[in-house]
């Protein structure tokens, strides 16, 4: 990402440039969350699908998203930020509108796969493009709020998901194509070009290897059931995982321009807030997912209901994540990672002993999803901030989207986890054990990321590190 204090080569007011990009960051964010309760009324219209292929809706935009991240970061500052910005936006509203006309599982997924590309174009360009429009007195204000607007999908993509859902699921993606084009026009008028660094191309091998890694473990964890754990197929998938794994970590560490620069891994606390940030979103992916398929399969309430049933825990997440802030100087960053990732446990075990197969909102499923919001307030802030604080400024961008791929893969590995703990229950009864089993092991990966991220410190910021970036990773 292009972060250079070279002013921008056109008037514009910054404010105007951080609405566009943030709109562009909020439907990228959006978009991974808003079709968890699309996800029965797809099944239903797209033949019957069966939650292990409807599940690669969720986990192929979150794998590729995630992979693409740091590549696209970087090819936008070798050129120009605005083109990379605008040119994943467009590719964005042309994946949004294939997804709505998809006729099978397959060409949904692949059109997710779409929508992705552009996500991880439009999202790295967007904080260059705040960052080179801004003065300098405001940009510590401006990355809050483009942060803000991330976190934003997260607390409205259930909600939304679910009043649209009501119209029909494809309106999940149609709505993103005019306000797309939308910001598409505004931007080619109001957007600063900065001048690129003309630099070399990343990884982009790197990057694919990351993406057959994890899809071909995703491909182990969902089909391991149907095909069987022991089954030539299964085995040759977590196989091929491993080998694709270790071909990333060779080429992350012979590439002058890696995914994951081995750098990054030395710098104060990064490593273990990375590992925390996958772990602790394995748990994360697999909670949305089970909730939504609790709600609307076994107490079969509409979208738009689940959708409002699993707002307050997103709207608790901000609220403590202020306070987290006061909890970090008193008793330090490792302390309120720990004790995030065991409320949020305790958020799933709650369920997992007072949900029942008779709909109870308050009694049942309430209770977990403030718990688990106070969990996430808890965790996500603090570790990022933990994670970025050490890092020298011109590492700041890269590692933050490093931490924001490590969330993403998390989400998917989540996913399919899952999956695989519910596999196919043939019976009321059996379906509670299932999500009962699921809910226990979120909960134990949920305190795992706790006692990963213990150890953190917040450190603090040198003398050349400018204060957006520390004060980004707080908000």
């Amino acid at each position: 990402m292009h972060s250079s204090s070279t002013p921008p080569n056109r008037a514009t007011d910054y404010r105007v440039v951080l609405a566009v990009v943030s709109l562009g960051v909020l439907l990228s964010s959006l978009d991974l969350f808003i079709v968890n309760v699309a996800l029965p009324d797809m099944a239903a219209d797209l033949g019957g699908a069966q939650i292990s292929g409807l599940s690669w809706v969720l986990n192929a935009y979150a794998i590729v998203f995630a992979a693409l991240l740091v590549p696209a970061g970087r090819l936008g500052d070798r050129r120009s930020i605005r083109t990379t910005f605008l040119l994943g936006l467009v590719v964005f509203v042309v994946g949004s509108a294939l997804c709505a006309t998809a006729w099978d599982v397959g060409s949904l997924v692949l059109f997710r796969v779409l929508q992705a590309v552009g996500g991880a174009l439009l999202t790295p360009a967007s904080l260059g493009l705040v960052l080179a429009a801004s003065p300098p007195s405001r940009r510590a204000a401006a990355v809050r709020l483009w942060v803000a607007f991330g976190g934003l999908g997260a607390a409205l993509g259930p909600v939304l998901g679910g009043l649209l859902v009501e119209f029909g699921w494809r309106w999940v993606f149609l709505v993103n194509v005019p306000i797309g084009l939308a910001a598409v026009v505004v931007g080619l008028r109001t957007l600063p070009d900065p001048e690129g660094d003309g630099g070399r191309l990343p990884d982009l091998l790197g990057a694919a290897l990351l993406v057959g890694a994890i899809a071909s473990l995703v491909l182990g964890l969902v089909k391991g059931e149907g095909w069987g754990w022991s089954s030539a197929r299964v085995l040759v998938a977590f196989a091929l995982a491993a080998i694709l794994a270790v071909a990333f970590v060779v080429s992350s560490a012979r590439h002058h321009s890696p995914v994951v620069d081995p750098a990054l891994l030395r710098a104060p606390n990064f490593a273990w807030m990375t590992g925390n940030a996958v772990l602790f979103n394995v748990a994360f992916g697999a909670m949305l997912l089970s909730v939504v398929l609790w709600a609307q399969n076994v107490w079969d309430w509409s979208a738009l209901r689940t959708g409002l049933a699993i707002a307050p825990g997103p709207l608790m997440v901000p609220v403590v994540a202020a306070l987290a802030g006061r909890l970090i100087g008193r008793i330090g960053a490792g302390p309120v990672i720990a004790a995030g990732g065991i409320v949020f446990g305790a958020g799933m075990l709650w369920w997992a002993r007072a949900v029942t197969l008779t709909p109870d909102y308050v009694g049942g499923l309430l209770g977990g999803m403030v718990v688990s919001g106070i969990g996430v307030g808890l965790t996500l802030p603090t570790a990022f901030a933990a994670g970025t604080g050490g890092l020298p400024p011109q590492r700041f961008a890269t590692g933050s989207a490093v931490l924001s791929m490590a969330r993403q893969l998390g989400l998917a590995v989540g996913v399919a986890g899952l999956v695989a703990v519910l596999g196919s229950p043939t019976s009321p009864e059996a379906t509670l054990d299932a999500f009962r089993h699921g809910w226990y092991a979120t909960a134990v990966v949920a305190v795992l990321a706790g006692l990963v991220g213990a150890t953190a410190r917040i450190t603090k910021p040198t003398v050349a590190q400018p204060e957006s970036a520390i004060e980004s990773a707080v908000a």
